[in-house]
């Protein structure tokens, strides 16, 4: 088995969102050996939210209006700049938020400053306040979804012209350039639901679990590999990445024991969530980790 690989989530929401502190706290973390950077997505954050939030017991929103939450594609071109190893990526990407064309340029322009470095990590939102004040329709966004990964998909196929034909999306020969470095850019699909293990297997490189127990963890692995089965495909082919909290004052043993438990059952990515306090509170914090935590595996 192939050694499991960390990230980091980047300070792009509250005090610690600042350019010095972004920079310097991705500079550290390759210099660490970390192997990955991500960014997670909001545009707008409403102050009224009715939405529930599917990550928290209470299902509130645990950030408010009122807070910086910078843009995810912004934040990664300055840390292309300043990184030349570590990936990039999305921790999620809300597709409804952009429209898939512009999205593929973006990402296919940031892989030029970062070339072969770029992951998409993408889902379909949760909140319909913000996804409907950005076009999209909340109730098909999952469909929307999954016709926009075409659209960006086709934008990276190598050729002069592109042209697609679909129920949101139409255009015929258009040139959309530059193409990614490597001809494409993966796309880790993000969601627990049977719609999102049904994208994993038909247009996913990997699956991007949110906060995952072990326990949660092998029944969704279970689904997954229903999902594939019924679209014919090897689930080898599919990365598995998990997107985990770590509580700065957890006990590293008790760290391990969870980080064991999660690549037992396939995962082979994982990238960590902590405080943002601010600059030397984080590195301390993935410091810790790298010294206590990752050697031992």
């Amino acid at each position: 088995m192939d050694a499991m690989q960390f990230g980091g989530h980047l300070p792009v929401f509250g005090p610690a969102a600042t350019r010095d502190t972004i920079l310097a706290f991705a500079r550290r973390m390759e210099a660490l050996g970390y192997d990955s950077l991500w960014a997670s997505d909001h545009v707008v954050v409403p102050w009224d939210i009715t939405s529930k939030y599917p990550y928290s017991a209470t299902g509130d929103f645990p950030f408010p209006a009122g807070a910086d939450f910078l843009e995810p594609f912004t934040v990664l071109a300055a840390v292309a700049g300043v990184t030349e190893r570590v990936l990039l990526g999305t921790s999620v990407l809300v597709v409804p938020h952009r429209h898939p064309l512009l999205a593929a340029k973006i990402a296919a322009t940031l892989d030029r400053m970062a070339p072969g470095r770029i992951v998409l990590g993408v889902g379909v939102g949760w909140m319909r306040e913000e996804i409907e004040l950005l076009g999209a329709p909340f109730e098909r966004r999952g469909a929307w979804t999954d016709e926009a990964i075409r659209v960006m998909r086709a934008c990276w196929t190598p050729g002069d012209r592109t042209s697609f034909s679909g129920e949101f999306f139409r255009f015929n020969d258009l040139g959309c350039f530059p193409k990614p470095a490597a001809g494409t850019i993966p796309i880790w699909i993000g969601g627990h639901t049977p719609a999102a293990f049904r994208r994993v297997a038909r247009v996913g490189d990997g699956w991007h679990a949110a906060f995952p127990t072990s326990d949660a963890a092998v029944a969704d692995l279970a689904r997954l590999r229903d999902a594939c089965r019924a679209a014919k495909r090897d689930p080898a082919t599919i990365t598995i990445s998990a997107r985990v909290g770590y509580a700065a004052r957890r006990p590293s043993d008790e760290v391990l024991a969870e980080i064991k438990r999660l690549r037992d059952h396939g995962v082979t990515h994982v990238i960590l969530e902590t405080r943002m306090r601010d600059l030397q509170d984080l590195t301390a914090i993935y410091e810790r980790f790298a010294q206590d935590v990752r050697p031992r595996l």
